[in-house]
């Protein structure tokens, strides 16, 4: 059973076995962290490679991003008042599960060789992520004083960078490497889907392992985040919900923006780095260079958190959107290496954006925080909506000045840094 550190406030002080129950949470939830930085990534690899086993046209393998990260939007706020009626540790363990067995039904997917069971999974699996993004971020925020919160989220989602760092290369000899050794003819394709299967049996495996473990852990309860804690009917600072704090709302557009520049500026990378004037680079050869993106984003988080020790989270975030939107309009107006190291840089100054809008715009909700949190995870779906916008772009202006929509995005989060976030 669960210990219980039953405070005044989520600020208040609490006492030195505390703080040590505390420490315990925060390292037993990066394991979680890492975990789905790590699955989220490996869709880059099942895209290309599910394209060349069915087929498919580039709006169709896209659909494996759409039918991911539209899941955040479908299962984010139920998700929210499962965590608010169960609790962080209990909400952890069902998104474990679910994710687990969403990682196993890429078995029969791949048996089958058919595209339409491979979403399916991949909306399974996609729950159980938002499941427990909606679960634990808002208690490593909770797990400690506000003025720290930041830091916090930062630390702990450097290693959900980790995870986005490693999976491209666990997938490039687990899947493309044993995929390139069966013959791309169309009588084998029920050979090359079968390729997934182990990959995904063995993240099932472990996140089972993980759901196990977290059941047993004595983690401690945030009392102020779960229902009842004011009584159901009581309101919180005179608010009755969430959507009465506008800097939860403004944070909420402040995801949707930020995980649409990140996911679009990711998609396209491999094509720009291929254009003729920036680095003509083969595909295989400029998919290498997606770890300097994310790479960056994780040394950017590790910076951050101790950075955000010192200066406030929102002039941190103002700061690195400026310079994020500064590097992508260096990539748009130059060529060569000079805009192939500009567009990549951004991943250092994209690091730190996700966990500090997230903990920001979570201040001060107290018992709605687990419905802020959906709401906030349910913005996510700007992975799946931007990307798109920036391709009909991309389509009709060039893939160059498509970038504009990044920058766009950018702009809007240097706002809520500097201003938005104290709303």
């Amino acid at each position: 059973m669960a210990s219980s550190i039953n405070t005044s406030s989520p600020t208040s002080s609490v006492s030195d076995a505390g703080n040590g129950n505390y420490r315990f949470a925060l390292v037993s939830l990066t394991s979680l962290f890492f975990m789905w930085g790590f699955i989220t990534c490996l869709n880059d690899i099942l895209i290309p490679h599910l394209k060349a086993v069915f087929s498919l046209n580039y709006t169709q393998a896209m659909l494996i991003q759409f039918c991911f990260f539209g899941a955040y939007f479908l299962v984010s706020i139920p998700a929210g008042n499962l965590v608010k009626k169960l609790g962080y540790q209990k909400g952890i363990v069902t998104g474990l599960v679910i994710a687990s067995i969403g990682c196993a039904l890429f078995y029969p997917a791949a048996t089958l060789a058919t595209y339409g069971l491979f979403l399916a999974a991949l909306f399974v699996l996609a729950s159980g992520i938002t499941i427990l993004q909606v679960a634990a971020n808002p208690y490593v925020n909770a797990l400690g004083s506000s003025e720290t919160a930041s830091s916090r989220l930062n630390l702990t989602q450097a290693f959900n960078a980790l995870g986005t760092t490693v999976a491209p290369f666990f997938g490039s000899i687990l899947i493309l490497s044993v995929a390139a050794s069966v013959s791309a003819d169309l009588a084998q394709a029920n050979a090359e889907a079968e390729v997934v299967k182990l990959p995904y049996l063995l993240l099932s495996a472990a996140l089972a392992v993980l759901a196990i473990i977290f059941a047993k852990l004595n983690l401690p309860t945030i009392r102020e985040h779960t229902e009842g804690a004011l009584g159901e009917t009581q309101t919180h600072l005179g608010k009755t919900s969430a959507l009465q704090s506008t800097h939860l709302v403004l944070g909420a557009v402040g995801i949707f923006v930020y995980v649409g520049a990140e996911v679009s500026i990711g998609s396209f990378l491999v094509n720009f780095l291929g254009e003729s004037h920036i680095a003509a680079m083969p595909e295989e050869q400029a998919a290498h260079y997606i770890a300097y993106y994310w790479g960056g984003a994780m040394v950017g988080r590790f910076i951050g958190s101790a950075v955000m020790q010192k200066i406030p989270a929102g002039t941190v975030l103002a700061f690195n959107a400026l310079m994020a939107a500064l590097l992508v309009v260096i990539a748009m107006a130059t060529s060569g290496s000079v805009a192939m190291w500009a567009i990549l840089g951004v991943g250092l100054f994209n690091s730190i954006m996700f966990p500090t809008i997230f903990s920001l715009a979570l201040r001060d909700l107290g018992p709605h925080t687990s419905q802020g949190s959906g709401i906030l995870c349910l913005a996510i779906v700007g992975g799946a909506i931007v990307p798109l916008l920036q391709g009909v772009l991309a389509d009709n202006l060039g893939i160059q000045l498509a970038f504009i929509l990044p920058v766009i995005c950018y702009g809007f989060i240097l706002f809520y840094g500097a201003k938005g976030s104290k709303m």
